[in-house]
């Protein structure tokens, strides 16, 4: 740029720069700051104060932990399950059973399932900015059916201060070490969070490098290059501060208002200075308020009661505010506030829509493919190698949580229709409701095969009755009759 400002020609910069009202320069846009520095450069100045703030904010402000909360509510929910995906029937039971008993007991710290885990680490990365997993193996001498455990580690431990060039092309960025071809070689991580309160005499130590291909980085990354990640409310962080100030202001001059009951005048002196009656045991007057308070002029014989004045536009300030935090914070006002005074059927769901778009954006770019195909891997590498599985190359199939309707019957029609037209296959239809298809399925065969076994015949049996409740003919129930008789036999 700076080729730019010392050949080009005045006027040809006017000419190449006017097209552009954002790029002018002028009374306007004076004390605009807009460095051209990388991700890394700004993250690095910025990323530590603002993790700090953010996690005040969530600890002590009702509308930041407030959207923390729904954020990850939506990526995660109950948890996103998966499904070994080989086409093989037999290999997929065996996977899914190991996959099942590795849930339970993956947490290192003993107290978690994977579900939870997940809801521990996008909370990290949502209030943080990014959240380091590590795996664990824990050896085929352990009680672990999968001798593999996972521990949730914060971006602090993170040596932030260590940037520099290394031999053969390799650089350190902010404790995350690259080789000559860019790839993630190791992590360099303090051996105790820089912030935790230690024994006496011990410190938190000197970052020391570890492997990269021990450690999940889980972030969302927002330009290319960016090496660490950011809290999600960086976006509203003053402005959350500004409204707990705001609230703090109006309370306070509410309490001053309600302090003051009268104030007793001098009528012929005009010293109208207020002192309280109450005196100390110097003589000294006590100049504070409190409830009920009646104040004295010197010579005071004329009382006049405190009439507060009424302030407006609280709540509509309040209400502006919240409308702008919740577009920082990327979520609907409605669902930042809980305020459904302003919005009907169609208005709420065309909200939760954009938003549920945007959330299953999330799910299948940054979570699924920054931390749960990563664990995936790590769970079929390890039982592989220690015989639980007969091969390493099971590929599986994710499933977020589903979204809960605004109006069931209808996305429930919706459904319908669309299997019913073939674009929609009954296991997608499952699985999208949060349920594994297999598992359903064999429920609903042992089911209708009970039911039939027992002669009993419900209204929600669409095999013998019709969806209006009618009983459907000899013809048409022929085939299942014979299924039954031939279960009985068996």
């Amino acid at each position: 740029m700076a080729w730019f400002n010392t050949v080009v020609p005045r006027w040809l910069k006017r000419r190449l720069t006017r097209g552009y009202d954002g790029a002018g320069r002028g009374r306007r846009t004076d004390g605009w700051r807009t460095p051209s520095s990388s991700a890394n450069a700004e993250v690095a100045a910025a990323g530590t104060l603002l993790r700090d703030r953010a996690r005040d904010l969530v600890r002590n402000n009702p509308h930041a932990a407030k959207a923390v909360a729904v954020l990850v509510n939506n990526l995660v929910g109950a948890g996103i399950t998966a499904r070994a995906a080989t086409g093989d029937p037999d290999l997929d039971r065996l996977a899914n059973a190991a996959w099942s008993r590795f849930q339970e007991r993956c947490d290192a710290d003993g107290q978690l399932d994977f579900a939870g885990l997940q809801t521990l680490a996008v909370r990290a990365m949502v209030e943080s900015g990014e959240v380091l997993v590590r795996r664990l193996p824990r050896g085929t001498r352990s009680e672990l059916a999968v001798p593999l455990q996972l521990q949730v580690l914060e971006g602090d431990l993170l040596d932030s201060a260590r940037t520099e060039s290394l031999a053969a092309g390799g650089r350190i960025i902010q404790g995350v070490e690259f080789d000559a071809d860019g790839r993630r070689r190791a992590y360099w991580l303090f051996p105790d969070h820089p912030g935790e309160v230690l024994l006496p005499g011990r410190g938190w130590g000197v970052s020391k490098p570890l492997p990269a291909g021990e450690f999940l980085h889980l972030y969302e990354k927002q330009r290319p290059g960016q090496v660490r990640g950011v809290p999600w409310l960086a976006p509203v962080i003053r402005r959350l501060r500004d409204l707990d100030d705001y609230e703090e202001a109006e309370l306070v001059r509410k309490k001053i208002e309600a302090c003051v009951t009268a104030i007793v005048f001098g009528a012929e002196d005009g010293d109208e200075g207020i002192a309280p009656s109450v005196v100390d045991a110097d003589g000294r007057r006590v100049e504070s308020f409190e409830p009920g308070l009646i104040a004295y002029a010197r010579g005071g014989k004329d009382i006049k009661f405190s009439q507060p004045a009424t302030v407006g536009g609280y709540g509509e300030y309040k209400r502006a505010m919240l409308h702008t935090v919740a577009a920082g914070a990327r979520i609907t006002y409605e669902l930042l506030s809980s305020d459904l005074s302003q919005v009907n059927y169609s208005s709420i769901r065309a909200g939760l829509v954009e938003f549920r778009r945007w959330i299953d954006a999330l799910q299948w770019q940054v979570v699924i493919p920054m931390l749960c195909e990563p664990v995936w891997r790590w769970f079929v590498d390890t039982a592989f190698a220690a015989g639980t599985l007969p091969t390493a190359e099971i590929r599986a199939e994710w499933q977020p949580p589903r979204f809960d309707a605004v109006d069931p019957l209808k996305d429930a029609m919706a459904d319908l229709l669309a299997m019913r037209s073939g674009t929609l296959s009954l296991p997608q239809a499952i699985a999208r409701q949060g349920y594994n298809p297999e598992a359903l399925l064999n429920e609903i065969a042992a089911t209708n095969a009970l039911l039939d076994r027992l002669g009993l015949i419900l209204n929600s049996d669409p095999r013998r009755v019709t969806k209006t409740g009618v009983a459907q003919s000899a013809a048409d129930t022929a085939p299942l009759d014979e299924l039954a008789a031939k279960l009985a036999a068996d």
